[in-house]
């Protein structure tokens, strides 16, 4: 009865442990608890590459927030591959939903949810119908490739959704799934000084997060199984996963070009100067010769597009140079994973990493901000001499000048030089370095870039673990 008993306990503790190690929590909740809250809600469009998470977050959403959840993958719905095309009737397409899901749908209880939307015609179009005509039904879409289905024969329901950009895991939801939860509310608490008595713990999970970034499933596996080597399996998949969606949904004179342009970001954002070149991808290569590949790519979320821009005036976006841009990956594992970067090199900081560490530590700073500001972010560069700023993005009328340092290097000659010319803006420079705010700089850890969001809503989510 003993023995029975102890194997019993044995196996449930695991299963609490292991249950623990691999609960994800997403920033991303409470904007969907807003969501669901507003009076003036809309059909709600996550958006997001693939892999990112959406599936996850809409199910574990409506599992927690509704009586039940009427879940349909129109890639694996072929009765309803009609659905849309013959009329918006809300009383019909109920119907349908509820005989393909075996879910009774009722107003305000339950939630629907649309993945991969983009394969059905005409099913972003219906949303429109679902806010003017039942607005009383919670109603939420995806896809992997939904921005570039919207481009194709799609009639876009303009202010009738509203929109939730999901990127991958923050640092901040990294710390999360890593059970880091009091160093988490260091974090949110911006408490200095115990975080600076903590630097070496931050530094060390910051290294394992550079390789293997924020694809949840990458995480999972990682804290689940404590292995590098299956985090890696799992990123080769996903890479091969995107070459996939290449063969398979881009226009077929596009596919060469698109894995030229793919192929040749690692060693573009390893140069000095990472503008990108079109030389480099393919010699007497022209910006009109790769267009529809690059916009492919850009629309299919798996890479920012930065413009420069000329000058940091308001609004930013006025100075905008489209002919200068550089190209990244959404996500710093995975760009790890395509340069073939072994766990030894990142973990350990070999010398043969010193150049490549600043190109991490940027993708990095970049993927924290995408996330955590959800505005559009850009680089400066002058145009006569070899001065350029990392990043530079707006917040109401605030313009953020931002410089990255893999190390604790604290010379910013060209960011000294930017604001001695542009005194209005406020420099941000993320290093390893600790907390100092100055006169004319704020120095952040590169492990707070999360931080600078000081909305209340920001930490909520975490605030409560």
């Amino acid at each position: 009865m003993n023995f029975h008993k102890k194997s019993y306990e044995k196996v449930y503790i695991c299963r609490l442990k292991f249950y623990k190690i691999i609960i994800m929590i997403r920033y991303a909740t409470g904007l969907l608890n807003r969501w669901k809250n507003d009076g003036l809600r809309k059909p709600l469009i996550v958006r997001g590459a693939r892999q990112v998470g959406k599936t996850w977050l809409m199910k574990d959403f409506g599992n927690k927030n509704y009586i039940n959840t009427a879940y349909i993958n129109f890639e694996n719905a072929p009765a309803l591959k009609n659905l849309f095309t013959e009329d918006f009737n809300i009383s019909r397409i109920i119907n349908a939903i509820e005989i393909e899901t075996g879910e009774e749908i009722k107003k305000e209880e339950t939630l629907i949810i649309f993945d991969e939307i983009q394969e059905v015609k005409r099913g972003v179009t219906a949303l429109k119908y679902f806010y003017e005509n039942a607005p009383e039904y919670h109603v939420m879409a995806a896809g992997s490739l939904l921005g570039i289905g919207m481009h194709r024969h799609t009639s876009f329901p303009v202010g009738k959704v509203d929109f939730l950009n999901l990127y991958p895991m923050t640092f901040s939801e990294f710390l999360s799934a890593a059970g880091e939860k009091k160093l988490l509310k260091l974090l949110i608490d911006k408490d200095y000084t115990l975080i600076k008595t903590f630097k070496n713990k931050f530094i060390n999970l910051l290294k394992q997060y550079y390789f293997t970034g924020g694809m949840p499933e990458v995480v999972s596996v990682y804290f689940e199984t404590g292995s590098y080597n299956k985090a890696r399996d799992i990123q080769n998949k996903i890479l091969a996963g995107y070459e996939l969606d290449f063969s398979k949904h881009a226009p077929p004179k596009e596919i060469p070009l698109i894995r030229m342009l793919w192929n040749s970001i690692p060693a573009q954002l390893s140069k000095e100067n990472k503008k990108f070149i079109y030389s480099a991808v393919k010699k007497g290569a022209r910006a009109k010769d790769f267009e529809t590949a690059l916009n492919w790519l850009v629309d299919s979320g798996i890479v920012y597009k930065i413009h420069r821009v000329s000058k940091p005036g308001l609004p930013l976006n006025a100075y905008e140079d489209f002919t200068a841009f550089k190209l990244f990956l959404s996500d710093v594992g995975l760009l790890g994973a395509m340069s073939d970067l072994s766990v030894k090199t990142i973990i350990e900081e070999s010398k043969i990493f010193e150049e490549f560490k600043g190109v991490l530590s940027e993708q990095f700073v970049l993927q924290q901000l995408k996330a955590t500001i959800d505005k559009r972010i850009f680089y400066w560069s002058a145009q006569k001499s070899q001065a350029e700023i990392d990043f530079i993005f707006q917040i109401n009328d605030n313009i953020y000048p931002v410089e990255v340092k893999a190390k604790e290097n604290l010379q910013s000659k060209s960011l000294k030089s930017f604001f001695s010319k542009y005194p209005e803006t406020k420099p941000l420079r993320f290093s390893m370095s600790d907390f100092r705010k100055e006169s004319w700089l704020t120095n952040i850890p590169l492990y707070m870039v999360n931080t600078i969001n000081d909305t209340p809503s920001f930490f909520t989510t975490f605030a409560a673990l």
